[in-house]
């Protein structure tokens, strides 16, 4: 009985030098408990689920300073020039603060419907 309590203490306290019996059944059993005991510990650690933006706004940079944003159609709902304006400053307010819209312009694909929006703007 002394003897299993001397391996059992020299496990824990590691002292079985490399390439003895004890040393691989040290590391066999180190091995074993990474691989397998995530499948039965729960250890919690799941992503967050993140719900991706709605609107999808790629932001890119001219050489005057100037930030090009492009805004999905269907983000927009149509109307006069006015509230388009008015929709697409409300979606690029929150992501570079304060700016004016310079200009937009409309991207269509091959059946004429509108694809998304360009939209140049600058900051106040």
């Amino acid at each position: 009985m002394n003897a299993i309590w001397r391996t059992i203490r020299g496990y824990i306290l590691w002292q079985y030098e490399r390439g003895t019996l004890h040393y691989d059944i040290m590391v066999t059993l180190i091995i074993i408990f990474v691989l397998f005991s995530p499948r039965v510990i729960n250890f919690n650690d799941k992503p967050i689920a993140r719900i991706p933006h709605p609107t999808e706004v790629v932001v890119t940079a001219d050489a005057e300073g100037h930030l090009l944003y492009q805004v999905t159609a269907s983000a927009i709902s149509m109307g006069n020039d006015q509230s388009v304006r008015e929709q697409l400053l409300r979606i690029i307010e929150p992501i570079s603060g304060a700016v004016s819209i310079v200009s937009y312009e409309t991207v269509l694909d091959r059946k004429g419907q509108v694809q998304s929006y360009k939209v140049l703007a600058k900051r106040d």
